[in-house]
Order: structure tokens, then C-alpha cells, then sequence
């Protein structure tokens, strides 16, 4: 304890302490809407820690937890997601009546949980980080507690989520059994063929698969997503994904590589059902939020391409593409949240008809947001997705790449109905839209960011690589 060193763990702190200040504010303080923006500074001054660790040697905490180029990157994208999930919620807060401190808070509690899983080098470390981000979120989910679907989704969430927990302890109790230890380098160290490591990494599989919305294991997510609040669906829909992929990926494709013959296979064909079961059932959605949420699933197999490919270039793809889509996905839900009528549920697709005419520029956004969920050029989605599958031709799993490109066309058809009806169909009559500068700052970023790395998408993916040794090794 003499040579403890919290530096390694700093922006978690940063966090932590600005989560408690919003909390105890929240009890002193009458006026609460500038919560957000306390929770907005310490985002940033996590940030700023981040950005200082990356620029210095990796630094391990107790065994436990490593701050790397790897982490730092993983932290972008969780922080990231965090500050426009705090944004988009603002002015949704104040007009259903919520209370700011309670959310602010919860979400940065959430993504605390988050980042030590990407910073996590220890099973039990990764189990606390699972647990923190997803008690959070289970009370997040039933934010809206005078609406049915609202607790609904959030007792879901819990039932299924403590389900896949004990997959997921079970997984870690055999891999321990074979292997001996719980800290990544001991289990690479430790190669077995005992079969009780294989049993234990398929439990490990079905636990991951959970928290990043793969197939099977997928039958929450379209519930959830629909049933929570939307500024919590845009929020755990990558801040979740995010932490799921940091821990399997350092797990899998760093600790367990040597063992990638018997995991592969299963990862693979996962990730092929995954993108198929989708994008399929997001062509019979007639709920934006229901849509995005089988979009959800659908990115979660393309993301597991690069997952399944397990080499350096897989690997820096995945981190480009969930930063990619981070601002993709809270973009289009921060659209949802401005298109849906307090009182009425959900925003259906038919709400965007004739969106062009009415709001110009929220269409215009909402149109850039389904191109690059598609895959159109020069947007970031499409180099997010040519990256992934030019992972797998060289991993040699073409035929994988084949069913994503497949895949992507299917996909064009429910994103691009939404581009058709705000543009093509005749406008509904004027109604009053729920856009607020915050909403309309919190859509901009995410736009600009599309269109930037679309045009300058080496620059990210060289950041990307750079933290991927970490993980090979």
C-alpha cells in the first residue's frame, strides 16, 4: 500500500467526486437545472486527465486496472457518449418534471462502471465495473416512474441482467479453476486444454453477449430501449456496448488469444446471427426508438467482426467504429427525443413525414445520422464498416465480411424509409417539436464529428492503433 498510486485511476475519481457534488448540491441547492452543466465540467476534467495519461507510460493500478493507450481511447468514447447524454436530457428533464441531480448523477456513476471495464486487467475488477454501470442503469431505465413501460423495462433489465451476471460468474469461478489466477497476463500464462477453461470461456461469451446485445442473447434490448426514457436508451446504447467490447476484447482477443481456435468459431457465427436477426427485425419496426434498438443489435455484429478477427487491425476497427458510432446513435435518438409529443409514447417513423419543410436543419441531421448508420460515403460510418470487413478478408474469414456487406444493404432500407419521409412525404400539420438549444447543440457535435472524421478518418484510426498493443501484447 506504501507505493499505492491512484494517478492511473484519476479520471474515475474525477467522476466519482463530481457525482457526489451533484448529488449533495442537489439536496442544498433549489435550483437544479445547472446540474447538468457541473456533471458537463466534470466530464471535461476527466477528460483532461485522460488526455494527460495517454501521453504518458501505461501505469498499473494494484494489480487490477492499467491506464494505457488502449483505455485512454475506450474513456474517449465513454466520456464522450456521457457529456452528450447529459445534454440531450436537459431540456427532457425539465419537461416531464424528473429530478436533474438523481439523473446527472446516476449516469456518471454509470460511467465509472464503464471505464473500469475498459481499464479493468482482473475478472473481479471487471464483475464490480459490470455491476456499478449496471445498477445504474436498471434505476435509469425506471427513471420515469408514473409510466408503466418505464418500470417495465427496468425490471427487464434487472431480471435478465442478474441472469447473465451468474453466466458470467460461473465463467470466471472455471476459468480460475483451470488457469489459477484472475488477472489477464496470469491467464495467458496459464494455457490449458483442460476443458473446464473452454466451458468457462463459452459462460464468459454468454455474459459479454448480454451486455453487448448480441444473439441470442438479445431479447431485452428491443424492450428496454423502447420502454426507458429516451435520453437513457441514447445513453446506455453506447456507453454499455462500449464497456461490453473494451472487457471482451482485452479479454478474448489479448488474455484468451491462444485459445481463439476454440472461441472463434462461436464468436463468428454469433456475430453473422447477430447482424442478420437485426436488421431483419428492424424492417418491420414502426417505432423509431424500437427500430434504432434492432439497429443496436445489428451493430453489435458488425462490431464483433473485428472482435472475431482478433488482429491488429480488428481490433483498432472496433475502437474507431464504436467511437464512430457513438455519435451516430446518440445523434439520431437526440432527433427521436425532439420528434416525440409528451404524452403520446413513442415517436413513430410517420412522425418525420415532411420533417424537410417543417425543420430543415433537424432533417438534415436526422438524414446524416441514417446514411452513416448505413454506410454511406464519405461519412464515418462507412469507413467504421470498411475497416471491420477489411479485418476479416485479412483474418480469413471472407465469408464473414460477405454477410456484413449483405447485411449493410438490408439495413439502407429501413434507415433511408426515414430520409423518405421526411423528405418525399407530404408534411402532417404543424406541430411544436421539443428542440431546445441544448438538444440542438448536443445534434450539431454529433454532426460535425460525423462529417470530420468522414473526411479525416486516418487521423482516428491512427489513434486507434495506437493503443491496440496493449491488448496483442
Amino acid at each position: 500500500m506504501n507505493d499505492l498510486s491512484l494517478a492511473p485511476v484519476l479520471p474515475e475519481i474525477i467522476l466519482l467526486v463530481a457525482a457526489i457534488v451533484v448529488l449533495m448540491t442537489d439536496i442544498l441547492v433549489g435550483d437544479k437545472r445547472w446540474l447538468t452543466w457541473v456533471g458537463l465540467l466534470g466530464v471535461i476534467l476527466a477528460g483532461v486527465a485522460t488526455y494527460a495519461l495517454a501521453k504518458q507510460p501505461a501505469q498499473e493500478f494494484q494489480g487490477m486496472a492499467i491506464s494505457d493507450g488502449y483505455t485512454a481511447f475506450f474513456r474517449l468514447i465513454i466520456l464522450a457518449a456521457t457529456a452528450l447524454g447529459l445534454l440531450v436530457a436537459m431540456n427532457w428533464l425539465d419537461a416531464h418534471g424528473e429530478q436533474q441531480g438523481e439523473y446527472n448523477g446516476l449516469l456518471l456513476l454509470a460511467a465509472i462502471g464503464m471505464t473500469l471495464m475498459a481499464a479493468a486487467t482482473h475478472l473481479m475488477l471487471v464483475f464490480v465495473a459490470l455491476e456499478v454501470l449496471s445498477l445504474s442503469l436498471y434505476i435509469l431505465a425506471g427513471f420515469e416512474r408514473e409510466r408503466a413501460t418505464s418500470g417495465e423495462a427496468a425490471l427487464k433489465y434487472l431480471l435478465l441482467g442478474a441472469f447473465s451476471t451468474a453466466f458470467f460468474l460461473y465463467g470466471v469461478a472455471l476459468i480460475y479453476a483451470a488457469t489459477g489466477a484472475f488477472d489477464f497476463a496470469g491467464i495467458a500464462q496459464a494455457a490449458s486444454s483442460d476443458p473446464t477453461l473452454f466451458v468457462g470461456i463459452a459462460l464468459l461469451i454468454v455474459g459479454f453477449g448480454f451486455k453487448v446485445a448480441a444473439v441470442p442473447f438479445h431479447m431485452w434490448t428491443p424492450d428496454v430501449y423502447q420502454g426507458a426514457p429516451t435520453p437513457i436508451t441514447a445513453f446506455m446504447s453506447v456507453g454499455a456496448k462500449a464497456a461490453g467490447f473494451a472487457a471482451f476484447l482485452r479479454l478474448f482477443a489479448g488474455a484468451l488469444s491462444v485459445e481463439r481456435g476454440a472461441w472463434m468459431p462461436a464468436v463468428a457465427l454469433i456475430a453473422a446471427l447477430t447482424m442478420t436477426v437485426g436488421n431483419l427485425a428492424a424492417l418491420r419496426q414502426i417505432s423509431l426508438k424500437r427500430m434504432l434498438a434492432y439497429s443496436s443489435i445489428a451493430h453489435a455484429g458488425y462490431i464483433l467482426v473485428g472482435l472475431t478477427a482478433a488482429n491488429a487491425s480488428g481490433i483498432a476497427a472496433v475502437l474507431f467504429y464504436l467511437f464512430v458510432y457513438a455519435f451516430m446513435n446518440i445523434g439520431a435518438f437526440a432527433v427521436v427525443i425532439a420528434l416525440e409529443r409528451q404524452g403520446e409514447g413513442d415517436a413513430l417513423i410517420d412522425q418525420a413525414r415532411g420533417l424537410a419543410q417543417r425543420h430543415p436543419l433537424l432533417a438534415a441531421a436526422m438524414a446524416i445520422f441514417m446514411f452513416s448508420l448505413t454506410g454511406v460515403p464519405p461519412l464515418a460510418g462507412f469507413f467504421g464498416k470498411l475497416y471491420l470487413f477489411q479485418a476479416a478478408v485479412e483474418a480469413n474469414l471472407t465469408w464473414l465480411a460477405i454477410v456484413g456487406v449483405i447485411n449493410s444493404a438490408i439495413s439502407a432500407y429501413y434507415y433511408l424509409r426515414v430520409v423518405v419521409m421526411m423528405y418525399m412525404a407530404e408534411a402532417e400539420e404543424p406541430v411544436t417539436l421539443a428542440w431546445r438549444p441544448v438538444l440542438a447543440l448536443a445534434t450539431g457535435i454529433a454532426v460535425l464529428f460525423i462529417v470530420i472524421i468522414g473526411v479525416y478518418p486516418g487521423f482516428w484510426l491512427a489513434l486507434a492503433q495506437r493503443g491496440i498493443e496493449a491488448v496483442l501484447g
